[in-house]
């Protein structure tokens, strides 16, 4: 488990429990209580009031009107949620979006400079539309997580892309394209890729992707995407 997601499992167990001691927290995050209480000490630099007891049974417990006083999102963690309430808004089962809409702006407008670009420049590859209703969805699968981190250094180092691929007969081939726009028919999510080996533009299912990483010391150009007349991009939702 890494360090932001044993972070994490720290507050919401405290959260949860009320109160908790470093040894049930290391059992909890598969860690040591050395390292558990190294984790205590950041979460307090962050923002967070955690008491403690002082010894070894001693207790800790999380103040419950205790907040991170800043937010630390990676830029795919963010495009995830943006992303996550595009869908959610295309697909027409939004009912609250003024309220994501004004929770995001405020994320956004937590990101250091550097952050937003890298943002912008991924929601610029973003397309939404609708799915036919005569789809087949019955061999629709998981994503492989890894995905959105490797499309991180695909989009933003505009550099290729290769994953291993399952078609919709079944078979699998290893392809590597110019990752040139995310495309979103809910439920369904696309790499729209540019194929050098076919001289022209594929459109793959992410969850047939598996083993997705960035091509190092590659790159390509950005290229206009023929999309259909229903599709458009994030920025004009």
């Amino acid at each position: 488990m890494n360090i932001r997601l044993r972070h994490d499992t720290i507050v919401r167990s405290l959260r949860r429990n009320g109160t908790s001691t470093i040894d049930t927290l290391a059992d909890e995050v598969g860690a040591s209580r050395r390292t558990v209480l190294r984790d205590i000490k950041a979460l307090r630099d962050e923002g967070y009031v955690i008491h403690s007891d002082v010894g070894r049974g001693g207790g800790v417990q999380l103040d419950p009107q205790s907040l991170q006083a800043t937010a630390k999102l990676s830029v795919p963690e963010v495009f995830a949620l943006l992303i996550s309430v595009a869908a959610m808004r295309a697909a027409g089962n939004l009912p609250f979006s003024e309220l994501a809409d004004a929770g995001l702006a405020k994320i956004e407008k937590a990101l250091p400079g550097d952050k937003m670009r890298d943002l912008r420049a991924f929601l610029d590859c973003l397309h939404i539309g609708q799915l036919s209703p005569l789809q087949d969805l019955t061999d629709m699968g998981k994503m492989d997580p890894k995905l959105l981190l490797a499309f991180e250094d695909a989009f933003l180092g505009r550099n290729l892309i290769r994953f291993d691929y399952r078609d919709a007969q079944g078979r699998n081939t290893t392809r590597e394209v110019e990752p040139q726009a995310m495309l979103i028919l809910p439920p369904l999510w696309y790499l729209v890729g540019w194929d050098p080996k076919r001289d022209d533009f594929r459109h793959f299912r992410m969850d047939r992707i598996n083993r997705p990483e960035a091509v190092p010391d590659s790159s390509f150009r950005r290229r206009h995407v023929p999309f259909e007349d229903d599709v458009c991009p994030y920025s004009e939702l």
